[in-house]
């Protein structure tokens, strides 16, 4: 019944919609689904088979991580063809549904989730990053840099936007392996506090740390955020990648601790993926069930115009903000490669199965921003102060000085 089903599915598909697919069944019958394939996709058993009738980017990526088909060809050519596949099958079945999970983010929570992403091995990650480790986006502002001048550029741009001076305190939430932290200590002359979840990015950070003589200006923690004390304590705060982390509902409060301990006058650069549906909801055909459920364990999109909302009820003033979504697409292309170029050693770092979801991850990323299913935003907000002429906050009166 099953091969039947499949035979008559594949036959509707190649005539309504050919792509440049062949699908290699269990007998090793091969059908084309269009001329000059690119991709060859083995079905293992019948188990692969009922994820290709009714295919969605998390059924399919699903069934390549857990190991019920096999593919062939480039990684990018693979996300295509099974973009293709879904967008055929969503026709029927509608777009951006909630997802069917709800995030508690408690501390516990927060803290496995971070720790499964992150804690595969420094090693891993240092193999397709930029020599800094700076897993974010990068700032191409010519668009020809390489990664490792895209990342520096874009810890300047940050550094830029937060208009740091010598002296200045800052507090960064969610400091990775502490390159914006000694950046802005090294260059800016800032004394820094970068606080992770992180076990392995706490001790590689404060080992980095060490190793650039920035003892008496850099502090790496391993703490939550909610539990960093005091009140108007810090001159900045920059928060890379957090946004995604802290949960819909969690987002007010989050940015009241941020209020909390910016002092008046102070600036905030909030940079974190965004979805793109008005109410906050998953789109992209399946790929942000993959993501919730192999990457990102309990992550939520909010819509930027949720993010400057909650920002602003705190009553810090939103000051600019800044799409980055082209350079996330650029970013992701640069990972998706080297992690690609040394599959075998990968494999030996990460093992097999979990190699599998970073391909499918980086690369189906890269495929996102490309085609604007989320972005990513920069957010700069001030707490204002009272002035002679009014509230001030330490800004000039245009972005001029960004690009001098």
């Amino acid at each position: 019944m099953l091969e039947k089903q499949l035979s008559r599915y594949l036959g509707q598909l190649r005539e309504r919609r050919p792509i440049p697919l062949a699908i290699r069944l269990w007998d090793g019958t091969t059908v084309d689904l269009g001329d000059d394939p690119v991709v060859t996709v083995s079905l293992r058993d019948m188990a692969a088979a009922r994820r290709l009738i009714n295919p969605s980017l998390d059924s399919l990526g699903t069934a390549f991580v857990e190991g019920e088909l096999d593919i062939e060809g480039r990684i990018r050519d693979v996300i295509d063809v099974a973009t293709a596949l879904a967008d055929d099958a969503d026709e029927h079945r509608g777009l951006g549904s909630l997802p069917d999970w709800i995030a508690k983010h408690t501390r516990s929570t927060d803290r496995k989730a971070i720790e499964y992403h992150y804690d595969v091995s420094n090693d891993f990650y240092s193999r397709w990053l930029d020599p800094a480790m700076v897993y974010s986006c990068a700032y191409f502002p010519r668009g020809d840099e390489s990664l490792a001048e895209a990342q520096q550029a874009k810890l300047e741009h940050v550094c830029r936007k937060l208009r740091l001076r010598p002296g200045m305190s800052l507090l960064d939430i969610g400091c990775g392996w502490g390159a914006l932290a000694i950046h802005a200590a090294k260059h800016h002359g800032a004394r820094v506090l970068g606080v992770t979840l992180s076990k392995n990015q706490f001790e590689l950070a404060g080992e980095r740390v060490r190793q650039a003589g920035l003892q008496d200006r850099v502090e790496i923690r391993l703490t939550d955020y909610r539990d960093i004390p005091g009140s108007e304590v810090y001159d900045r705060i920059s928060s890379i990648g957090m946004l995604e982390h802290v949960g819909l509902k969690n987002l007010p409060a989050y940015f009241e601790i941020v209020h909390r301990l910016l002092k008046p006058g102070g600036l905030t650069l909030q940079h974190g993926i965004t979805s793109t549906d008005a109410d906050s909801r998953n789109v992209g055909l399946g790929a942000g069930d993959f993501i919730s459920r192999y990457v990102f364990p309990d992550g939520e999109l909010p819509h930027v115009s949720r993010a400057i909302a909650d920002i602003s009820r705190t009553g810090l003033e939103v000051a600019d903000a800044e799409s980055l979504r082209r350079h996330y697409a650029r970013t992701l292309g640069f990972w998706s490669d080297a992690l690609e170029a040394q599959l075998p050693e990968l494999a030996e770092l990460a093992g097999e199965r979990r190699l599998r979801i970073w391909r499918v991850y980086l690369a189906g990323c890269a495929h996102a921003f490309a085609h604007g299913w989320v972005n990513i935003y920069q957010l700069l907000a001030a707490r204002p102060k009272p002035g002679s002429g009014g509230l001030e906050i330490d800004l000039p009166m245009s972005r001029a000085d960004l690009y001098t």
